[in-house]
């Protein structure tokens, strides 16, 4: 079977203000604007056709959409709704996407970007867990500044453990 996906696109991300938070992802992660798909001045996006497309409850409003681009990686699609009833961000053991993790050169380095841009981390960076040789990998979860669940993982592609019956060898930026 012939493969006809290429990779990750964007990931999208609600947000309770997007200028906020992408002051956090400029700050954490050096994300830059690439557009405004709806502008904070534009008249919000509304109506059955939103509601069938996106998927959202009756009445919810588009009120801003801005992509942002990472260098080597995919884009953040960052959303602010209006209008609606909104639940707490996902923790980890919640069904569906519960996080996203940005790869870093430098853990330690990343680690006090994040806390300096208005992230919290929830531990200090350890090592990863089983995945890698001992001390070459390492990872930290934190919240954003709006409650979501962001990684910040570091490790050496080819120090890797891969079981003999891997199917594939996992992308790193």
């Amino acid at each position: 079977m012939t493969n006809i996906t290429r990779g990750i696109d964007h990931i999208g991300v609600t947000v309770p203000d997007i200028e906020k938070a992408t002051f956090f992802f400029k700050k954490a992660f050096g994300a830059k604007i690439a557009y405004d798909n709806e502008k904070a001045e534009d008249e919000p996006l509304a109506g059955s056709d939103v509601e069938k497309t996106l998927g959202v409850r009756k009445g919810t409003k588009v009120a801003h959409m801005r992509i942002l681009s990472f260098e080597n990686s995919a884009s953040i699609e960052l959303f602010k709704f209006v209008d609606t009833d909104q639940r707490q961000p996902s923790i980890a053991s919640d069904y569906g996407v519960q996080h996203f993790a940005f790869y870093v050169d430098d853990i330690e380095v990343a680690a006090n970007r994040f806390v300096e841009a208005g992230g919290e981390l929830l531990d200090d960076p350890g090592e990863l867990l089983g995945d890698v040789e001992d001390g070459t990998g390492h990872f930290v979860y934190g919240r954003a500044p709006w409650g979501m669940l962001i990684e910040l993982i570091s490790y050496t592609p080819n120090e890797l453990d891969y079981p003999e019956e891997s199917e594939a060898f996992c992308f790193t930026p």
